[in-house]
């Protein structure tokens, strides 16, 4: 079949039947849908043969690039041997070897984990746990959450309870529990810049805790880099006082570092930046290297020792998927890792992001520019109407959307947050590849806030 008609033909069973996630469909529906036929290296090339750079990481995922050679043997290598195998009551090879390996690299004192299959299920887990943890130690009245203003955690309704971005979450509320919400430290939208919203954000946990610890379970976090709300990274030092104070007030800490993981910001771990170490760590989008969808809740031997009863007591942790610890994803999950070892991909992300940083950085003297973030290879551009006022663009201008569609037709895929535009390219490009993408990014930023396209 040719090309053209097979792209008529894919496009029209779109529209009818496939319903797109975070997408207005009436908005789609309007336009020709980009429809990917294969990936290679940190290329995707639609059906019509058209190559785009891999900006966002397929949703901030993608660590070597696609079509590794690697990590598609190790896929073939398991359905050699089996592709599933329950973990309810039994093991399989490659859960238990990929358990042993997320501890290994941990932050210390993470030693149980626990399997899932998204970024959202590994934190309705790590909610589900801190809420039985009391309930089992015979404290049920520590049953309350901790998040900090736009936090994103995914969108099962525990996640979705202690995220808060009113556009994402707010039609749901009737059906959510309520947590309480302490500002996530944005320097370049606080009055006193860093210092001030780090200790801000500081005084009033501090004032939470004092009134309310003895009810509060637990408190979550997306360590260093708060990502759906724009790339907004924390002031130093912020990260590590938070697991102080909770720590003083008998608080759990959950680290959501599903986004911030394996490399992403130029630790293993976010969290390892300023040596913490949390009660709870979910992990999830870049543990496969983007090929299959496994998550993972770790937590303490503290934790996991509060669950570990006779039968009777009923304090069993009475939660799991069909798919958890599947046999494929956790092949593929240690064959990532021995990548990310043997290639030293880690060690070379602050280069990356050096290099990265200085093809961006004349950016910041531009009018429409109001802040560029970066923390390793999490980008994301704040594009604003008047730079003196910091005024943002209106949300109906869509001036984010309009930049990446720009980018999108000069070769590279990536999606806004409202008006940030975000680069998170593969940790695995090369210069060359970086220097193309930012070469996009930056001409499609000009060609928009300077009215050349439209």
């Amino acid at each position: 079949m040719p090309i053209h008609f097979e792209y008529e033909r894919l496009s029209a069973l779109d529209k009818a039947h496939l319903w797109h996630p975070f997408t207005q469909m009436k908005d789609y529906m309007g336009a020709d849908p980009l429809i990917i036929e294969r990936g290679e290296g940190v290329m995707l090339y639609d059906v019509q043969g058209r190559g785009y750079y891999d900006g966002f990481s397929s949703v901030w995922l993608n660590v070597h690039g696609h079509n590794v050679p690697e990590l598609n043997q190790a896929v073939m290598d398991q359905l050699a041997r089996v592709a599933h195998s329950t973990l309810l009551g039994m093991a399989n090879v490659p859960s238990i070897e990929l358990a042993t390996k997320l501890v290994q690299i941990a932050p210390p004192g993470l030693n149980k984990v626990f399997y899932s299959d998204s970024g959202a299920t590994g934190v309705e887990i790590a909610i589900k746990m801190a809420f039985q943890y009391w309930h089992n130690r015979g404290i049920p009245k520590k049953k309350t959450f901790i998040t900090m203003n736009h936090a994103y955690h995914g969108d099962t309704l525990g996640a979705v309870s202690v995220g808060a971005i009113p556009l994402y979450h707010e039609v749901f509320r009737p059906m959510l529990f309520p947590a309480h919400v302490i500002p996530y430290p944005y320097p370049y939208r606080h009055a006193n810049g860093a210092a001030g919203a780090m200790e801000e954000t500081l005084e009033r946990l501090r004032t939470l805790l004092k009134a309310k610890s003895d009810e509060i379970a637990a408190m979550i976090v997306e360590p260093i880099v708060q990502g759906a709300s724009g790339i907004v990274v924390m002031p130093p030092g912020c990260l590590s006082e938070l697991a102080e104070i909770c720590k003083r007030y008998d608080v759990l800490l959950i680290a959501d570092e599903v986004a911030t993981g394996f490399g992403r910001t130029g630790e293993m771990f976010a969290c390892g930046h300023e040596g913490v170490s949390p009660d709870l760590m979910v992990v999830g989008k870049g543990l496969t290297g983007g090929y299959l969808p496994v998550a993972a809740t770790l937590t303490t031997d503290e934790v996991y020792e509060a669950f570990y009863a006779d039968y009777e007591e009923q304090k069993t942790f009475f939660h799991g998927h069909s798919f958890t610890g599947n046999p494929l994803g956790c092949s593929v999950a240690l064959a990532s890792l021995k990548l990310i070892e043997d290639r030293r991909v880690i060690e070379s992300v602050g280069a990356k992001a050096g290099f990265v940083a200085r093809k961006l950085a004349g950016l910041t003297d531009w009018p429409n520019i109001g802040e560029v973030r970066q923390k390793g290879l999490m980008i994301g551009i704040e594009l604003v109407r008047d730079k003196a006022a910091r005024e943002p663009y209106d949300w109906a201008e869509r001036i984010g959307v309009q930049v990446c569609m720009r980018a999108r037709e000069m070769g590279m895929l990536t999606r806004p947050l409202g008006n940030v535009v975000v680069f998170i390219p593969p940790l695995a490009s090369t210069e060359p590849e970086l220097d193309a993408m930012t070469e996009i990014l930056v001409q499609s930023i000009r060609d928009v806030t300077e009215g050349r396209i439209g």
